[in-house]
């Protein structure tokens, strides 16, 4: 009797692993790491690409497998967005000989992660595999194709609203600043809209998106065309080194898309309806140091508007450069300035100007030029 009963336990034991098993095979696999699920080969059966877009990733670790498959999930999105950047490029980044492919592949780079990082909101785990043989872990991340389209969808119709309102404003608004502004951030904003309406193509079986009212190339010729004919930038800097300083801002300003003159184009300079001007000073500085000379660098720049003489904006710089000699050490200081000037200088003044970046309305700021040239020598 003892017997029997013994043997009848065991059976009982027995059928509820069997129900356990039947129930949840996943469960099954995770115990005795065996039965790898099909979606870690590409099938996965559960979640039919009509309804779902899914991503595998493998690590050495269950949150590593799942940062992989996250990561094959964004890689759907990023690689078709990416084949529609060349429509994109010539807004984000304005076309001249002197502009790096990496600075526009930059830029092109973040448009892709802003519009991909939140299709990614839409992502979940929905399952996890570990190779007990191999120790290999694997996830499964899936997408909502309803659930992402209606996330998306919103998006771009939101998008359209804000570019339809700053396109009326540029055809309504007599202010050229206003008018350069409300330009700029329709294109912006139409470059994003266009990247989600990607994200849309690939997320929607049919691959269809939205249709837009405008097309980037578009506003972004128009935009160019206003720089060029009703907002031209020109520039009067004085001080030391003056000529090479200012040749290396009216660069930087051309590669930002505006039409610069300089003080010397006198009719030119005349009509545009910005002025940048400001000076540069180079003064030697005693520093105890036996083996280099230091010369300290500074400059102050106004941006005023010709029509008020109203200064909408300054920017001041400065610093300081050591070489064995006082010359060598001059020598640093302009290669420093020109970069500087070229890049992050232009760059402030254009993000300014295209309501982007604001820039105090004074340059009395401590890196701004000594107002006296008894303040040289430190």
């Amino acid at each position: 009797m003892r017997r029997s009963c013994g043997y009848a336990l065991r059976q009982r034991t027995v059928g509820v692993v069997c129900l356990f098993c039947v129930i949840g095979t996943s469960g099954c696999a995770w115990l005795g790491g065996k039965d790898k699920p099909e979606w870690v080969d590409g099938r996965a059966s559960s979640y039919p690409t009509s309804q779902y877009l899914t991503g595998v990733g493998q690590g050495e670790n269950r949150s590593t497998a799942e940062n992989q498959a996250y990561a094959a999930v964004a890689r759907i999105f990023k690689a078709e967005v990416a084949a529609q950047a060349k429509d994109w490029e010539a807004y984000l980044v304005t076309e001249h000989a002197e502009v790096a492919s990496a600075e526009r592949r930059l830029t092109i780079d973040h448009v892709t992660k802003v519009s991909t990082d939140k299709v990614l909101e839409n992502v979940s785990i929905a399952d996890a595999w570990h190779d007990a043989q191999t120790g290999v872990h694997y996830a499964l991340a899936v997408v909502n194709r309803s659930q992402a389209e209606a996330s998306v969808t919103d998006k771009v119709l939101r998008l359209d609203r804000e570019v339809d309102a700053d396109v009326l404003e540029t055809r309504q608004t007599t202010d050229k600043l206003a008018k350069v502004r409300a330009l700029r951030r329709a294109g912006r904003n139409l470059v994003l809209r266009e990247a989600y309406n990607t994200d849309l193509r690939v997320i929607r079986s049919s691959g269809q998106g939205i249709p837009s009212a405008y097309r980037v190339g578009a506003l972004s010729g128009e935009l160019a065309q206003f720089l060029s004919s009703n907002l031209g930038v020109a520039l009067q800097i004085a001080g030391d080194q003056a000529e090479p300083i200012q040749r290396a801002l009216a660069q930087g300003l051309v590669r930002e898309g505006f039409h610069v003159t300089v003080d010397s184009e006198a009719g030119d300079a005349e009509s545009s309806e910005l002025l940048v001007r400001g000076m540069t000073r180079f003064m030697p500085i005693e520093v105890q140091d036996p083996n280099f000379k230091y010369v300290r660098w500074c400059s102050d720049l106004e941006i005023v508007e010709r029509a008020t003489q109203r200064v909408v904006g300054a920017v001041a710089r400065g610093g300081k450069e050591g070489h064995l000699t006082e010359r060598e050490a001059t020598a640093k200081v302009l290669r420093v300035i020109q970069q500087e000037f070229s890049s992050d200088v232009a760059q402030a003044i254009a993000a300014h100007i295209f309501g982007e970046g604001t820039l105090p309305a004074t340059a009395a700021m401590p890196a701004g030029c000594p107002r006296e040239a008894s303040a040289g020598k430190r």
